[in-house]
């Protein structure tokens, strides 16, 4: 408020002086019901104590009385991380040759996936996005290594992918030993659509082009 003459002033000063007494008023007020809070608190006591009389202290019964146990906390993520490791507890037992279309390079797709899902990963109509290398791992290796890579590819959105696992030419026999345990790998994991021997450019009867179900994630 602007003061442009001695009667502003004057009006300005009544409006302090009154703000000043109201804000007193208040305060006193509000003193008032405290002092009258705690003398009704004080007249409780003593009716209650007139009331009940005179009391004794119970001795003490010499019991320890341990303190209460706080429950343990839930580790969430490591029951998290046991449910995916037995969700990847694939087995070498499996038999996935039942699984397999017979043609000329053995082929798989689920129950609802069209034929021509595997026609058009063989003529290489999906781009390849990642790939594993399994070349050189124990059997126990490989198993881990494949379905990490399953997971990791299917969580990030990845549609196409390579498995090479070898031709088996430095094996004990000549035989591919890791070939057939990966098969059978794939086919258990629910990630897998579809699966077919890569063509000769992409590592022939030594690779797998794998096609992943869409994840949730990526939408």
């Amino acid at each position: 408020m602007k003061v442009r003459s001695l009667a502003d002033l004057k009006t300005v000063q009544k409006a302090l002086a009154a703000r000043t007494a109201q804000r007193a008023a208040e305060r006193a007020a509000a003193e008032a019901e405290r002092q009258a809070a705690h003398e009704r608190a004080h007249r409780d006591r003593l009716l209650f104590e007139r009331a009940v009389g005179a009391v004794q202290r119970l001795p003490h019964h010499g019991r320890h009385t341990p303190p209460r146990a706080t429950p343990l906390p839930v580790p969430q993520q490591r029951r998290r991380d046991e449910e995916a490791v037995m969700q990847e507890a694939l087995s070498d037992e499996f038999d996935a040759e039942t699984l397999l279309h017979t043609d000329e390079h053995l082929s798989f797709r689920r129950p609802g996936v069209g034929p021509e899902v595997v026609r058009k990963l063989r003529q290489g109509d999906w781009s390849l996005q990642a790939q594993v290398d399994l070349h050189g791992l124990r059997t126990d290796e490989a198993r881990s290594t494949l379905a990490t890579f399953v997971r990791e590819a299917h969580k990030h959105g990845l549609r196409c992918v390579r498995v090479v696992h070898g031709k088996g030419l430095g094996s004990p026999g000549k035989t591919p030993v890791l070939k057939g345990k990966v098969h059978s790998w794939l086919v258990q994991k629910n990630e897998v659509m579809a699966f077919v021997q890569a063509r000769p450019a992409e590592g022939g009867a030594g690779a797998l082009v794998v096609l992943l179900r869409p994840s949730p994630h990526s939408r």
